[in-house]
C-alpha cells in the first residue's frame, strides 16, 4: 500500500480523519430530510415550536410544499458546482481555503439552523430562512465533497474506501438521531435542538481531524506529493476511488455514488505496459456515445427515487391507532429502512454485477421501477383530494420501501460500474466526469418532478 520509505500511520488516525470527513460531508443533507416532520411543524402554524419531531403531521393545505423545496435546492447545487467543476475548474482556489471555508461555512448555517429552534417565528419567513440554508449548505457541501476528492488523490486507495464507509452511514446516522431524539422523553424544543445541534458536533469534529492532518506525519507525505496536473486531480481521484470500491464493496449516497465508479483490474492490468504511448485526449461526444444508455438508466434510477422520497413517502403514516408506533413509524420505515436497504443494495455489486453491459435487461430493470411512483401514492397518505387509498396496511409501504431502496443501491452502483468498461482505458475520466453530470441530472429532475406527483395526490 504505502511506498517503503512511507512512515506509517499511527493508531489510524489519518484513517479515523478522513472516515469522519467522509461522514460531515452527508450529514447536512441526511439530517435536514430527516427532520421534514420538524419544519413541517414549525409551518404548520403560530405553535410550531412546540411541534415534536416525531409528528406525523397531516394538515390539509401544505402550501409550502416544504418536502419538495428542501429535495430541490439539495440537489440543484451538485448538478451546478459538478458544471463548475468541469468547465469551469481553472480558476482554482487553495485547498485548504475551500475545505476549511466550506465546513465553517455549513457549521455556521446550522448552527442558525438550531438557534431557530428557539425562535418564534411566523411561518413564511422561517421557511424563507430554511430554504437559504439548504442551498447554501449543499453549496458548501458540494464544493468540500470535490475538494476532498483531490486530496485523496494522493493517498493510498484504503483512505478512499474509509472516506465512502464516512459517507455511507451519514444516513443511517441521521436516522438513529431522530429516533435517539425523538425517545428521549425531554419536550419538544428540547429534542429538536439536541438533533441540530448533533450535526453541529459532528462538523465541528471533521473540522478538527482537517486540521490535525498536517500535523501526521503520515499525512503530511501523501499530502505533500501534489500531482503536476493539478487540473486533473480530482478525476484521476474519482478513478482511484472505482478500483478501492470494486474491491472492498463500500456503500454509497445519492450524492456520491458517482464517485464510485468500476475500473475492471484486469483491463487495468493489460494496457499498463502501452501506458507510455499517452493516447490523444479523449472526445466527450465519442465517449457519450459508447456510455448514453447506461447514462440514461442512472438518470431515470435517480428520476423514480427523488420523484417519491422524500416527497412522498415522508407523508406516509401509520394506518394504526395513535401510538408509539405511529409516531416511530416513518423515521424508522422511511428514513432508517431506506438508508439501511440502500447501502446493502450497493454493496451487491462487490458479488455480482447482472445484468452485464451488453444486456438489454438492465434498461427494463430501470424503467420497472417507474411502478413504485403510483404505489407509493397510494399508500396511506392522509393529505390527498384525488388519488384513493389503496394500499392502508402499513406492511405495504414497508415492502415497497424495502424494494425500492435495495432496488435503487444495486441499479445505481451497478451503472456505474458498467459505465467504465463501455470505454477504452483512456477514456475512463471522461466517462466518470460525463456520470457525474448524469447523476446530478437524474437527482435535479427527481426533485422537480416531485412537485407534480404530489399535486396529483
Amino acid at each position: 500500500m504505502a511506498r517503503g520509505d512511507a512512515p506509517q500511520d499511527s493508531y489510524h488516525l489519518v484513517g479515523i480523519s478522513f472516515f469522519i470527513l467522509g461522514l460531515g460531508t452527508l450529514l447536512p443533507w441526511n439530517f435536514f430530510i430527516t427532520a421534514i416532520p420538524y419544519f413541517q411543524g414549525r409551518l404548520a402554524g403560530a405553535n410550531g415550536t412546540t411541534e415534536t419531531l416525531g409528528t406525523n403531521h397531516t394538515s390539509p393545505a401544505d402550501t409550502f410544499n416544504f418536502n419538495n423545496w428542501v429535495t430541490l435546492l439539495s440537489q440543484l447545487p451538485l448538478l451546478f458546482f459538478t458544471l463548475l467543476n468541469s468547465f469551469l475548474y481553472q480558476c482554482r482556489v487553495p485547498e485548504t481555503v475551500r475545505i476549511l471555508g466550506s465546513l465553517l461555512a455549513i457549521l455556521l448555517l446550522f448552527t442558525l439552523t438550531a438557534v431557530l429552534v428557539k425562535v418564534d417565528m411566523s411561518p413564511g419567513p422561517f421557511f424563507s430562512i430554511t430554504m437559504a440554508s439548504v442551498w447554501f449548505i449543499n453549496s458548501f457541501c458540494a464544493v468540500l465533497q470535490g475538494s476532498l476528492f483531490g486530496q485523496l488523490g494522493t493517498m493510498p486507495s484504503t483512505y478512499s474506501t474509509l472516506f465512502l464507509s464516512g459517507q455511507g452511514l451519514a444516513g443511517i446516522f441521521a436516522a438513529l438521531a431522530m429516533l435517539m431524539s425523538m425517545a428521549s422523553g425531554v419536550d419538544a424544543q428540547t429534542s429538536a435542538l439536541g438533533y441540530f445541534i448533533t450535526p453541529c458536533v459532528g462538523i465541528l469534529m471533521s473540522i478538527v481531524c482537517y486540521l490535525s492532518l498536517p500535523h501526521l506525519k503520515f499525512a503530511r507525505y501523501y499530502l505533500a506529493k501534489k500531482p503536476s496536473k493539478a487540473q486533473g486531480q480530482e478525476l484521476e481521484t474519482k478513478a482511484e476511488l472505482l478500483k478501492s470500491d470494486e474491491k472492498n464493496g463500500i456503500p454509497n449516497s445519492p450524492q456520491k455514488a458517482a464517485l464510485t465508479l468500476d475500473l475492471d483490474p484486469e483491463k487495468e492490468t493489460e494496457m499498463e505496459p502501452e501506458e507510455p504511448q499517452k493516447p490523444g485526449k479523449p472526445s466527450v461526444f465519442i465517449v457519450f456515445q459508447k456510455i448514453w444508455l447506461t447514462a440514461l438508466c442512472l438518470v431515470l434510477v435517480f428520476t423514480v427515487t427523488l420523484s417519491v422520497f422524500p416527497a412522498i413517502t415522508a407523508m406516509v403514516t401509520s394506518s394504526t391507532s395513535p401510538g408509539k408506533w405511529s409516531q416511530f413509524f416513518n423515521p424508522i420505515c422511511c428514513f432508517l429502512l431506506f438508508n439501511v436497504m440502500d447501502c446493502l443494495g450497493r454493496s451487491l455489486t462487490s458479488y455480482f454485477l447482472w445484468p452485464d453491459e451488453d444486456s438489454r435487461l438492465l434498461p427494463l430493470l430501470v424503467c420497472l421501477r417507474v411502478l413504485f411512483v403510483p404505489l407509493f401514492m397510494l399508500c396511506h397518505v392522509p393529505e390527498r383530494s384525488r388519488l384513493p387509498i389503496l394500499f392502508p396496511q402499513d406492511a405495504y409501504f414497508i415492502t415497497f420501501m424495502l424494494l425500492f431502496a435495495v432496488s435503487n443501491g444495486y441499479l445505481v452502483s451497478l451503472t456505474m460500474c458498467l459505465a467504465p468498461r463501455q470505454v477504452l482505458p483512456h477514456e475512463r475520466e471522461v466517462a466518470g466526469t460525463l456520470m457525474t453530470f448524469f447523476l446530478a441530472l437524474g437527482l435535479s429532475c427527481g426533485a422537480s418532478l416531485s412537485f407534480l406527483f404530489k399535486a396529483l395526490l
